[in-house]
């Protein structure tokens, strides 16, 4: 059984903040991500941990940062703890942090998450129903859950470090960030998400969308935080997706179902998870690593 790390504790580097997943230390010029087994879901941080899932992302996160730096620069200097280990205090648990951590260049945050849909699920597939539009977007007639769009499209949303995230319009987020900046986020979003669905289709794996999160190093927009993984993204498997449903995925959307079959009203304190979607959602994270592994 992998072992839980659900808060980290580095004695002598200071503690910048706790995300919902992550933990950041602040090493001077430098910053240390350290990724958890804490998972979130409708923006509320679950009871129980997955075991392992910090390793995950981390791993899924390294590989995608590598393949894409040639597009856009990111924040990573590197993912080996053989170099991490240096930079750790004497007596932290090397074996504890082993492959969740990330050391990363500062950043100047863009406070805002960039979205790319291709398909209409979640929060687009609700407000479509309602509307037949999502955001400032306008969509076709008759589509229907997990329908694939005409073109991917670019959906923001504010970033909060506690409570839930806002999605919100193209003309809000160029009011909040500027028109050259929200210009530019939209169109590397857009350049990030082709790329990586076009690796994933090779494998018979639909990236339906994702979310990137940008801030500026040395005057330069890059990506930070993470890239393409369960817990920021919907994956599916092509071979069995079929518009109409939320199909079967590699992603944290099976954490998602069951708490909406729960009716769970989405307020702490969210309900604990059964040990099946905790296996269940322990083995989706893992195939998903293979396939970015293989692409």
């Amino acid at each position: 059984m992998t072992a839980l790390l659900t808060e980290s504790k580095i004695d002598g580097l200071k503690l910048l903040r706790r995300g919902k997943v992550r933990d950041v230390y602040d090493l001077g010029d430098k910053l240390l991500m350290v990724s958890t087994d804490r998972l979130s879901a409708f923006d509320c941080i679950l009871p129980n941990a997955i075991p392992g899932k910090g390793k995950l992302l981390t791993q899924i996160s390294a590989l995608w940062f590598e393949r894409t730096k040639h597009l856009v620069p990111n924040h990573m200097i590197t993912a080996d703890f053989a170099e991490i280990a240096k930079l750790l205090p004497r007596g932290a648990d090397a074996a504890e942090y082993d492959g969740r951590t990330m050391l990363v260049k500062k950043a100047q945050r863009v406070d805002a998450e960039c979205v790319a849909r291709a398909y209409l699920a979640g929060s687009a597939w609700k407000e479509y129903r309602a509307t037949g539009r999502y955001l400032d977007h306008e969509l076709p007639p008759g589509l229907s859950e997990s329908s694939k769009l005409p073109r991917p499209i670019f959906t923001p949303a504010t970033k909060a470090d506690e409570g839930h995230d806002e999605n919100i319009t193209r003309e809000r987020l160029a009011h909040q960030a500027g028109k050259e900046i929200a210009e530019q986020l939209q169109q590397l979003t857009l350049a990030l998400f082709a790329f990586a669905s076009e690796r994933l289709m090779g494998k018979s794996v639909i990236l339906a969308d994702t979310k990137f999160e940008f801030g500026f190093i040395d005057g330069k927009l890059c990506v930070i935080d993470e890239m393409i993984t369960p817990d920021s993204s919907r994956v599916w498997s092509a071979d069995t997706y079929k518009p109409g449903a939320s199909p079967e995925s590699f992603d944290k959307q099976f954490v998602r179902d069951y708490l909406e079959r729960v009716k769970w009203n989405k307020q702490p304190p969210a309900p604990t998870l059964p040990q099946d979607v905790v296996d269940g959602t322990v083995s989706r994270y893992r195939e998903f690593l293979d396939i970015v592994r293989s692409a």
